[in-house]
């Protein structure tokens, strides 16, 4: 059994929820990534933050990304994670249930890494790959309404 923490990247370095989102921004920047978890003041996560919330949830709605805090623009009202010990399918499969990119990575309720996309590509077998990007990547469009003319 391959587990989440034989293939999740550790170096998962996160932010609190009293950051502002430039703080966030600059971050990401530094680190040449697009989301940082958030966790509270034990190490736990409680949401995460791409660059995409920074720039249409925050900025493209007004906001001042000096002010804006992390905990309020936080992709976590349902935040899915998995444990470290955890079989890499039961994670992929919740990755692909709710067509997540990253999946937060815990050890006892704490944040110690995180699974994306690469993290996939680079440890799995390209089939799997495959089909996981195309899982996560099917957009989920509503069906349109037949029309009464015909």
């Amino acid at each position: 059994m391959t587990t989440v923490r034989q293939i999740m990247n550790p170096g998962a370095v996160s932010i609190s929820v009293r950051d502002t989102m430039q703080t966030a921004a600059q971050q990401m920047r530094q680190r040449d990534v697009g989301a940082l978890p958030i966790c509270d003041g034990e190490g736990h996560p409680v949401g995460i933050v791409t660059d995409r919330d920074i720039v249409v949830n925050c900025v493209a709605l007004g906001h001042h990304p000096a002010t804006a805090t992390a905990g309020e623009f936080a992709q976590g009202d349902e935040l899915r994670t998995a444990a470290a010990d955890d079989d890499v399918a039961d994670a992929l499969s919740v990755m692909e249930r709710y067509q997540l990119r990253r999946l937060l990575v815990t050890d006892q309720g704490r944040l110690v890494g995180m699974v994306t996309e690469a993290d996939i590509a680079r440890n799995l077998p390209a089939e799997t790959t495959g089909e996981f990007v195309g899982t996560v990547c099917e957009q989920k469009l509503p069906i349109p309404a037949e029309s009464g003319a015909g």
